[in-house]
C-alpha cells in the first residue's frame, strides 16, 4: 500500500508526489518541470492535463489558476515564447 497522504502526478513524464487533497497551481506545475521558473519571467509556458477528474478530465491550466490533483494526473509544460 502507498502512502494514502499524497497522490503521483505526472509532469512531463517524470512522477512527483503531492499533498492528496491539494489543488496545484500554474506556477508549481512549471516549477516542477523549470526549476529556475519564476512568475517573473518573461517566458509563458502552455501546461495541459490529461487523466484529471472525472468532471474535467483534462483541460489547460493558465496561470493564475490551479486545478485539483488525482492519482495518475499528466501534466506537460511547454515553452510558449516572451509574454
Amino acid at each position: 500500500m502507498g502512502n494514502d497522504k499524497t497522490v503521483t502526478i505526472y509532469v512531463e513524464g517524470k512522477p512527483h508526489e503531492w499533498p492528496k487533497n491539494e489543488d496545484i497551481s500554474y506556477d508549481q506545475v512549471v516549477k516542477l518541470e523549470v526549476p529556475e521558473y519564476t512568475p517573473q519571467s518573461n517566458i509563458t509556458y502552455s501546461v495541459k492535463w490529461t487523466k484529471g477528474h472525472g468532471e474535467k478530465p483534462e483541460g489547460i491550466l493558465v496561470a493564475g489558476a490551479s486545478v485539483k490533483v488525482k492519482d495518475g494526473i499528466r501534466f506537460t509544460v511547454s515553452e510558449t515564447g516572451q509574454s
